[in-house]
């Protein structure tokens, strides 16, 4: 599975982005979707996770509430909604293809490349 994420930008403080992970291939629905991210001198922290359905999602603390994760199975592509942002949120946000189950950075099987959020104060 090779997985592409975009949609990261420059925002202000409170505003809203939209990031997108597509996948290549034709399993896509095999795997959780994950999304983490990782701020300068800081170690790589997870975000929000979603079942291969969809049905089940996971939050950090830190995201929850303002964050929404999806996934759209027939288009291979799952989107992280970021409302109500915060300088604190500034960090280069990943995608990555692992299970529900466990949801540690190192038990992800494949990633894709980071897209730079920042958001001013």
């Amino acid at each position: 599975v090779q997985l592409q994420a975009c949609g990261g930008g420059l925002v202000q403080a409170r505003g809203s982005l939209r990031l997108s992970c597509a996948a290549s291939g034709r399993t896509f629905s095999s795997y959780a979707m994950v999304w983490f991210r990782q701020a300068p001198g800081k170690e790589r922290e997870f975000v929000a996770a979603i079942s291969r359905s969809g049905g089940s999602t996971s939050y950090a603390d830190s995201v929850k509430g303002r964050f929404t994760i999806s996934r759209d199975n027939a288009k291979n592509t799952v989107y992280l909604q970021m409302n109500s942002l915060k300088p604190e949120d500034t960090a280069v946000y990943y995608c990555a293809a692992g299970g529900f189950a466990e949801l540690a950075a190192w038990s992800m099987d494949y990633w894709g490349k980071g897209t730079q959020v920042t958001v001013s104060s």
